[in-house]
Order: C-alpha cells, then sequence, then structure tokens
C-alpha cells in the first residue's frame, strides 16, 4: 500500500520513514479515540498552503480504509468556496479584497455545517461541493462527489481551520503591503474576523480531534504555494480560461493568508492535540 501510495503521489522515498515515525502512530491514535466514541469521529486539519495536509490526510484515509476497514470521508474547506459571482458581489457590497479565494467570508458556510450535520446522522444520498482551482469555480453540481454510505471518520482540512478570531487591538495595524495599501482602515480585515468568530469558530465545536501542521515561518509560505501552483499548472495543461496564477501573483496571494497564518501559529501549540512542526523541506522536526 505505501510504495504505490508513494508511486501515486510522486513522494520521495524518505517519506516511508515520516509515515513509520509519525503517521501511521496518529492513524491509530485516531482509530483508538473513534472506538471510544458512538458515532461518526471528526477530525480538523489545520496547516498553511503547501504544508502537505493533502498528502497527510489522503495517506491516514488509505490507511484506516484498508487497515481497519473504516468508511473515511475526507473533505477540504477548500471546496466550499464561493463563485467569483458570489464573491465579486461580497466586494462590491462589503470590500474588494473579498472578491479573492482564502480567507473567512469567502466561503459557503451554511453548506458547510449542512454537510457536517448530514455526516454526524451517518446520512448518504448527499453531494459534498468540490471546487475547481483551475479556473477558480465550483465544479458543476453533477461532478461533485456523493456520499453513499455512512461515514465513520471524516478528515476535514483547510488553511484556516480551526484558526481563532482576533482581538481588536491585534486588528490595529496592517501585517503586510497588503493590507497596508488597500485595507488601510482595516475594514476587510475586520469583517473576516468577524466572519471567523461568527460562522466557523461554532462549528468547531463539531471536531473530536485536531492536529496542526506547522510551518518554520511565513516566509516558506511563499515557496510551498510556488510549488502548488507549478503542479496545477502542469496538471492542466492547455486549459482554457486558466486563472492559474504567475509567482508574482502567488506573492500577491499569500498576503491574503499571512495574518491567520500567523494567528494560528501562535495559538495553536496550545489548542491542537497533536502538532507536526515543520522544517523548510517540510520534514516534522520536533512534536512537543
Amino acid at each position: 500500500m505505501l510504495s504505490d501510495f508513494i508511486t501515486r503521489h510522486k513522494l520521495p522515498n524518505e517519506f516511508k520513514v515520516t509515515v513509520k515515525t509519525h503517521y501511521k502512530p496518529l492513524a491509530d491514535r485516531i482509530v483508538s479515540l473513534f472506538n471510544k466514541k458512538k458515532g461518526v469521529y471528526f477530525v480538523g486539519i489545520n496547516g498553511c498552503q503547501g504544508s502537505g495536509k493533502s498528502t497527510l490526510t489522503d495517506f491516514i484515509a488509505e490507511y484506516l480504509m484498508k487497515q481497519y476497514q473504516l468508511n473515511i470521508v475526507i473533505m477540504s474547506l477548500d471546496d466550499f468556496y464561493f463563485s467569483s459571482k458570489k464573491r465579486n458581489q461580497l466586494a462590491n457590497d462589503v470590500h474588494p479584497l473579498l472578491a479573492t479565494r482564502g480567507v473567512p467570508g469567502t466561503h459557503d458556510v451554511t453548506a458547510l455545517h449542512r454537510v457536517l450535520t448530514q455526516l454526524s446522522t451517518q446520512s448518504t444520498g448527499f453531494t459534498i461541493p468540490k471546487f475547481n482551482k483551475a479556473i477558480d469555480e465550483p465544479f458543476p453540481q453533477n461532478q461533485w462527489p456523493t456520499i453513499k454510505r455512512p461515514a465513520d471518520i471524516v478528515l476535514l482540512e483547510g488553511w484556516c481551520w480551526g484558526i481563532t478570531s482576533q482581538s481588536a487591538e491585534q486588528l490595529q495595524k496592517p501585517i503586510n503591503e497588503l493590507e497596508l495599501q488597500y485595507d488601510a482602515d482595516g475594514k476587510w480585515r475586520n469583517y473576516v474576523n468577524q466572519q471567523l468568530k461568527t460562522t466557523f469558530e461554532p462549528l468547531y465545536k463539531k471536531m473530536d480531534f485536531w492536529l496542526a501542521l506547522q510551518a518554520p515561518s511565513f516566509d516558506c509560505v511563499y515557496q510551498w504555494r510556488l510549488e502548488q501552483e507549478q503542479k496545477l499548472l502542469a496538471s492542466n495543461i492547455g486549459l482554457s480560461h486558466s486563472k492559474i496564477m504567475s509567482p508574482a501573483e502567488v506573492f500577491n496571494f499569500t498576503q491574503y493568508f499571512q495574518r491567520l497564518s500567523v494567528q494560528g501559529s501562535h495559538t495553536f501549540p496550545n489548542t491542537a492535540d497533536t502538532v507536526f512542526h515543520l522544517d523548510a523541506a517540510r520534514h516534522i522536526i520536533d512534536i512537543p
């Protein structure tokens, strides 16, 4: 299973060490906790862009399905982004920066709440949204995955999933050039913070277990995100109406995420059940 996983995901052979040392013990721990709970077990996974959330989530899911014959549902917060039409409406009504997907306020949290509720009751026959980053729009609904069997464990990953809101004092000063130039009065970041507090934080209570992938600094995020975009480009060569970003656009894009990514790095070590500390090459170097 592991060799096949490494081949499919184009991972280095050293991934085997990471699995043996970190991923399998984590997955076995999740199963142990699941067995103590009656009903669906929800795992929230946080990590900045390019930190390896998707690879970790995919491995845990595949391992638990094959090793324990459990029904695992993988979800990404990214799949709940609003369409560009809806985001442009928010840009007109609230703040221009909301046209860009990413921060709380650009997700369909109502749909997320509905899906989490359906999963918690082990319902079947419903679909989960799927977003196409290559064109910056949701996939057509007939291409959304359908839940055909009751879930045992749900893995929900997202760059801002689990991050808590900031205080008024923390919001006062711009954190980077983007905020300085385009959000000098703080309207955008205050709106994002309010969305985080009122729509995201209530859903955190549905999670039974929290895992965080901790970057060494926000400086790594640009390089990691650029790698993601290059992989997206390679898998969508010839795509018409592509919204795949250039390196300069990636740099600008990551600034939208800086405030909350830094907030998460300060708070998750005190709140998450497990924190994987990464180096610049995304190797796990420390688990306090």
